[in-house]
């Protein structure tokens, strides 16, 4: 192990809890339809839950509404009830061969719930990047008592590392403030 797979490792575990972020938000939903909102959902299909993406067709025909067609018309029960009961708030209807998810507008109550929740995924996601940063120097930290490094490169390593770190952690916070205006902007 050296100072550089240190640092590799440690840029390659913030980028992951960046992009399990961006997944994160895109569930959070907002006033209008987007297909990301139903990642979520698992449809129990032959007794095996299965993502929804993968048992229907999905699209957005208008901005709010979302349609899944099933590729097993016996499905539809069963994605009708998977959307109920997701705590998205979506009330499914179904003609027989469509199930049409309308997108309501969002109460100024449910935005700030959304916004909660929000910041709850946040922060946990700081606390990841910050558990990163701790590994990392733990790393640095043991290289330096088996004298693999000296006691400058351990000192740079700690600095690179929390650059990283707080980078991170503005792109998380970003990220956050720019969902929240994006659900609390009225349409």
């Amino acid at each position: 192990m050296s100072l550089d797979n240190v640092r590799n490792q440690a840029k390659a575990k913030m980028d992951k809890v960046l992009a399990d972020m961006q997944h994160a938000i895109a569930n959070v939903r907002t006033g209008r339809a987007n297909i990301g909102l139903l990642d979520a959902i698992r449809v129990d299909y032959y007794g095996t839950p299965t993502p929804l993406n993968q048992v229907a067709t999905l699209h957005v025909p208008e901005p709010a509404m979302i349609t899944a067609q099933p590729w097993d018309v016996s499905l539809i029960g069963p994605i009708e009830k998977a959307i109920r009961t997701s705590d998205l708030g979506l009330n499914p209807q179904n003609d027989g061969k469509i199930v049409r998810i309308p997108i309501p507008a969002l109460t100024q109550e449910r935005r700030q719930q959304m916004v909660k929740q929000l910041h709850h995924v946040a922060e946990e996601h700081r606390v990841a990047l910050r558990k990163a940063r701790h590994d990392a120097n733990e790393a640095l930290k043991k290289l330096m008592k088996d004298k693999t490094i000296s006691e400058d490169d351990e000192r740079r390593g700690l600095a690179d590392v929390q650059k990283m770190t707080d980078a991170a952690i503005k792109k998380v916070d970003e990220t956050s403030k720019a969902k929240e205006k994006e659900l609390l902007e009225f349409k």
